[in-house]
């Protein structure tokens, strides 16, 4: 019987593990392959933000699902403390006796073996496969594989794997940086924005799909493609943060399609409590809801939600991104209405300014249509109308 072991941190599982776990069941054929995520690393300590080790096995879960043959190990897990591949190999000789062990690791950990905790005791029982790419120091790998080869009696098996060119350490980088989708299972890489996993952040290209595809009907997608566009623009000219000018932008209207009782079930859901004019009016709830369910669902930071939760009224003293998804909710490009023209210029020329013009202009329509303004919008006109 050949049984492969497959460990690692796996923080976080990317495209690449699962490649390298592809080759390692095409070339070695084992008849038994397990993915064994690590509790403690014994070479290094975990990245702050990292998801705890329950949640990397869940997350290795959902990586290599789609692959034959492989089986996530809890065992290492289970036995908590530092995890030690030669005790995990203690563990599967007795459950699997006689079976060829293979061991399987990438060339700079096959390079570095003699540090590892009983590495003599490994070369003696397991066999170990060295996923091993073209650009390697093939001098060095022949050299060190020939050593141990000759003075322990390894053995060492070469397995030609192609990598993802991103680590994991580049890949957490690029998370932060609202990048790396595209390194990620997407079940993995949903569940980390969710989480908010080592900073991240959503990819914006990512989250508009995310949104246009199971959040809004297609006669407010254009709308939404605006203000995000508008927020962008007026984020470029104010000096915001583009990043979270675009994502609220992308996510400020998500839950808007919502009826009033479907509406109502998120408020208890998010343990919001709205107020009788809310109630009464589910257009004031979307902006309450969406911004609950932007943390929830993408892990939106606080200054995001808040501007999502006042894009529709406005209150006093808003923030500058606050004021700008306001305005550009107001103005942009698929709006037409009288005096939009002049207001969008003026957002470019004095945010405040644009703030009591807007303000003042909502207040005028939803009086001039017989309907009572909600207090916060009356108290946002009251705040800013010092600017006209």
């Amino acid at each position: 019987m050949r049984l492969a072991i497959y460990g690692g941190s796996f923080n976080p599982p990317h495209r690449g593990h699962v490649g390298a776990a592809r080759s390692v069941y095409e070339q070695l054929k084992p008849d038994k392959f397990l993915i064994i995520p690590t509790n403690i690393p014994p070479h290094k300590e975990l990245v702050a933000n990292s998801p705890s080790p329950a949640q990397r096995l869940e997350f290795c879960e959902m990586a290599f699902s789609g692959l034959p043959g492989a089986e996530v190990s809890d065992m290492e897990i289970r036995r908590e403390g530092r995890s030690y591949t030669a005790e995990t190999v203690d563990v599967l000789q007795g459950q699997y006796p006689g079976a060829e062990i293979c061991i399987v690791m990438g060339t700079d950990m096959f390079l570095s073996f003699r540090t590892w905790f009983r590495w003599e005791y490994m070369l003696e029982t397991c066999t170990l496969a060295v996923l091993s790419r073209e650009d390697d120091d093939r001098e060095a790998i022949e050299a060190f594989k020939a050593l141990l080869e000759r003075e322990n009696g390894a053995k060492i098996l070469l397995i030609p794997h192609e990598p993802l060119p991103m680590s994991s350490t580049e890949i957490r980088a690029l998370l932060c940086e609202g990048k790396g989708a595209a390194y990620l299972p997407e079940k993995v890489y949903r569940r980390i924005v969710r989480k908010g996993f080592y900073g991240a952040k959503a990819e914006l290209g990512w989250l508009r799909e995310e949104i246009v595809r199971d959040w809004l009907d297609e006669k407010r997608v254009p709308h939404v493609l605006g203000v995000e566009k508008q927020a962008v623009a007026l984020a470029e000219r104010w000096g915001e943060d583009v990043y979270n000018a675009a994502a609220a932008g992308i996510l400020h209207d998500m839950t808007k399609n919502q009826k009033k009782e479907k509406q109502l079930k998120l408020c208890k859901k998010y343990g919001i409590m709205p107020d009788k004019a809310e109630i009464d009016n589910p257009a004031l709830l979307h902006a309450l809801t969406g911004a609950a369910a932007a943390k929830d669902h993408f892990g939106a930071s606080d200054v995001i939600t808040d501007a999502i939760r006042w894009h529709t009224t406005g209150k006093p003293d808003m923030t500058r991104l606050e004021k700008i998804i306001y305005l550009a909710d107001y103005v942009e490009p698929t709006r037409d209405f009288d005096g939009v023209e002049p207001l969008r210029a003026l957002c470019f020329e004095d945010l405040d300014r644009a703030m009591a013009l807007g303000l003042r202009m909502s207040l005028e329509e939803i009086r001039s249509r017989g309907a009572e303004p909600f207090r916060d919008t009356v108290e946002a006109y009251e705040w800013y109308k010092r600017f006209e």
